[in-house]
């Protein structure tokens, strides 16, 4: 059950990095080229749920007084 874990978790990690690399570049994989439509959605909540991690680590990190906003 460790290992499970372990690689679960680095698919978050990874589904979060992708959704940061389509947030600041606007680059995201192309899954409309995905013929299988169970597999196309499985992707699509792959990859969603690398958005909603995004905006939970901005929410938390936006309150945060360890943070601060430099544009």
């Amino acid at each position: 059950i460790g290992k499970l874990v372990h690689y679960s978790f680095d698919a978050v990690v990874v589904s979060a990095m992708l959704a940061g690399i389509k947030r600041s570049t606007g680059l995201s994989p192309k899954t409309s080229s995905i013929e299988n439509k169970d597999i196309r959605g499985a992707v699509d909540r792959y990859l969603g749920v690398g958005e909603w991690v995004m905006d939970v680590s901005i929410g938390y990190m936006s309150s945060s007084a360890y943070f601060e906003r430099k544009r």
